[in-house]
């Protein structure tokens, strides 16, 4: 099986993320500043899952990139990915109407440690495929990031009921460590449009 619909399917899954998260925000129907400044978390939560979801869209675009041929098992493992990332409206929605308590925090990390995990799932089923000179195995390489994030949101997720404040800045210093630009695969992809 190719991998354009693969693609297809799960750039189209991760737009409607976005979507049903932008939708999520009510609009104030009062006309000041301070109604617009009570939604501060409600927007604070939406553009930490934006990040989040662009992360994922764009490290899973780069991903597929390496992918020869789609295998059923692969299908599934992305499926598995989406679900998680398909309750991040939801927890964001809680975590921002609840102003960052510490069980919508919590909430928040299971989503982002399921979803982390999921994407190794599928990570690792990609380079079995290929087989040990996989191009995905040679472009991740140890994977410090791939192998920290799940730590810090566990971490983050046991804390988040006595100091949620703690696992808000560990989920939001995961993101920044993310956005730092990932140039694994385009190295091992040189000349290629990734």
């Amino acid at each position: 099986m190719g991998k354009n619909r693969f693609e297809a399917f799960s750039d189209g899954v991760l737009a409607i993320i976005i979507t049903i998260m932008v939708l999520e925000m009510k609009v104030p129907h009062d006309p000041s500043f301070e109604a617009l400044s009570a939604l501060a978390p409600v927007f604070l939560s939406y553009i930490l899952s934006f990040v989040y979801v662009g992360i994922y869209w764009n490290n899973h675009h780069h991903m597929l990139h390496t992918v020869h041929r789609v295998s059923g098992t692969m299908l599934w493992a992305n499926l598995h990915l989406l679900f998680w990332l398909s309750l991040l409206p939801f927890a964001t929605g809680w975590l921002g109407e609840n102003h960052f308590a510490p069980l919508p925090t919590a909430l928040y990390g299971v989503v982002l440690l399921m979803a982390s995990i999921a994407y190794m799932i599928l990570q690792r089923l990609i380079i079995a495929a290929d087989g040990e000179q996989a191009v995905l195995k040679q472009a991740i390489g140890d994977d410090w990031k791939g192998k920290i994030s799940p730590i810090a949101y566990a971490f983050g997720i046991a804390v988040s009921l006595r100091w949620h404040w703690l696992a808000q800045i560990l989920y939001t210093l995961v993101a920044l460590m993310w956005l730092i630009p990932d140039r694994r695969i385009e190295r091992v992809l040189p000349g290629q449009a990734v």
